[in-house]
């Protein structure tokens, strides 16, 4: 089973964040992480998640961002989250359905109720089997 990647954008910033305290998205993304390590210590059986942080993806008007994705499945972008330990479960909740679901899939009533209104983009899987056209070499195209 592939494992579902947690990607959270560590510079977003909620409007009103002063620049100078630390941004949202590295506080969210320290919580999910607390909250993984926790979740992995107490249950050895727990489904396989990775959770990483990246500098902005381009999500600054809706901080702080998520994403979930997995090689065959579809990709989940989430949007206007807080940086709480109840977001941060709730991102893992979410994490821990889609590394269970056989093609990514949330329905919108499965998901935590944190992350039931801020999806932003639903993604569907890479066709892994796509090859590059043919290009057709004997045309000719003149330009004047």
């Amino acid at each position: 089973m592939a494992i579902t990647e947690v990607t959270i954008c560590t510079t977003c910033r909620r409007a009103g964040t002063p620049r100078e305290a630390p941004a949202d998205g590295t506080l969210l993304f320290l919580a999910v992480q607390a909250a993984a390590d926790a979740a992995a210590f107490d249950n050895c059986n727990a489904p396989q998640l990775l959770v990483r942080g990246h500098a902005c993806m381009s999500g600054c008007s809706h901080a702080c961002t998520v994403s979930l994705q997995a090689p065959g499945k579809y990709s989940y972008y989430f949007g206007d989250l807080l940086p709480d330990e109840e977001c941060a479960a709730q991102v893992l909740a979410c994490a821990q359905l889609h590394q269970a679901s056989s093609d990514g899939q949330l329905a919108r009533n499965d998901r935590p109720e944190r992350l039931r209104p801020g999806v932003l983009a639903r993604l569907p899987p890479l066709s892994v089997a796509w090859v590059e056209p043919e290009r057709n070499t004997s045309a000719v195209v003149e330009v004047t």
